[in-house]
């Protein structure tokens, strides 16, 4: 079986509320979705949301690195993943979320010809049903709160309030009233998006002491490690890195500052499910806790692929965030389900979603970019 064609897509999907964050308000997920057909007439599909804050890729631009990378890929096995990151590395530096999108959808081709799921691809299945982690992301208290509260009655254990979109005191006062509503059985985090300072964080750290906040994620900017590290000794409560991991490399150099406690993976940082993997792997190894996480909006493809992920690594502490479920509208038949704040294992061949063509029509914004 050899890939005949590779087709980016791009796609709008409507939110079912905005989601507010500090330097981002994601009110529709801008997203490209990677359509892989074989010769035997076989589709894969692949993921990868528009993060410019995050990883540098906007829509447009993941548009044009697909079709430049199309070339070195057409004719290949699709199972040679090896070879196809190796032919993919060749031609464009970096570009991590389309090379993701790309990987996922040769994983599903894969699963598909071999029979199995992703996941046993990746490894062996440790687990499964995987706890979810839930966004509490309004920026606005009594909105929060109700949001909270379904998500606690709706079965979740663990949650992420996002915070750094107001004053340090405001977002503190807002947070305690959050974890004192959602209890101490729950775990519970807040995640600033590198939208605090030094002192911010610091000052946010000591204000929340004592209220339940289990874990702080990327309270400064992605590149400050000295920050990271001086914010993770002003308090007890665990620091997590996000923006500011992209590759093996940065997890050693979070640990070695003790810059972070545990880290925020996702596949469009690391370019593709395997890094992820092996990157959650080395977290275990090294004492870090892990979250894996799909960017805010992307659908039940990218959330199919993350939760395969999940399946196999050694521990998940904070839980996998299932964006989808954000969504009003997925591009699948049966989107990715969550039950009692846990989503089940997938253990159909490929990715185990079936991907609606009529529906990704429907969503399709007219994003065609090429580069000759």
């Amino acid at each position: 079986m050899k890939i005949k064609s590779i087709e980016p897509i791009a796609v709008s999907l409507p939110m079912v509320k905005p989601v507010i964050m500090a330097g981002e308000e994601v009110r529709t997920a801008e997203n490209v979705l990677v359509r892989i057909e074989t010769d035997a007439g076989v589709v894969g599909w692949g993921e990868a949301a528009s993060a410019p804050t995050m990883t540098g890729e906007t829509v447009p631009s993941m548009m044009t690195a697909v079709y430049h990378l199309a070339p070195g890929l057409e004719g290949r096995d699709p199972a040679d993943l090896d070879g196809a990151h190796t032919a993919m590395d060749s031609r464009i530096f970096a570009n991590h979320a389309a090379k993701a999108a790309i990987e996922i959808a040769l994983l599903d081709l894969a699963g598909k010809a071999s029979g199995k799921p992703v996941h046993a691809l990746l490894g062996q299945k440790k687990r499964d049903r995987i706890p979810l982690l839930g966004v509490v992301g309004g920026g606005d208290l009594d909105g929060d709160l109700r949001d909270a509260a379904r998500k606690k009655t709706a079965g979740y254990t663990i949650f992420k309030i996002k915070v750094g979109v107001d004053t340090p005191a405001a977002d503190a006062k807002r947070t305690r009233d959050i974890c004192k509503l959602l209890g101490a059985d729950n775990v519970i985090s807040a995640d600033a998006n590198q939208g605090f300072n030094v002192d911010e964080a610091r000052d946010f750290v000591r204000a929340v002491a004592g209220c339940g906040l289990d874990f702080f994620e990327q309270p400064v900017m992605a590149g400050d490690l000295d920050g990271m590290a001086m914010v993770a000794a002003s308090g007890d409560i665990a620091i997590a890195a996000d923006e500011g991991i992209h590759s093996i490399e940065d997890i050693r150099r979070h640990h070695a500052r003790r810059a972070a406690h545990g880290a925020g993976l996702k596949a469009i940082k690391l370019g593709g499910i395997r890094a992820l993997t092996e990157a959650a792997r080395l977290c275990d190894t090294l004492g870090m806790s892990v979250n894996i996480s799909c960017k805010t909006g992307e659908s039940s493809v990218a959330c199919a692929a993350a939760l395969h992920v999940a399946t196999v690594i050694p521990a998940i502490a904070w839980g996998l965030t299932l964006t989808n479920l954000s969504l009003a509208q997925d591009v699948t038949a049966h989107p990715v389900q969550m039950d009692r704040g846990f989503a089940a294992v997938l253990d159909r061949p490929g990715l185990g979603v079936d991907v609606d063509e009529d529906r990704v029509r429907h969503h399709r914004n007219g994003a065609t970019l090429q580069v000759a």
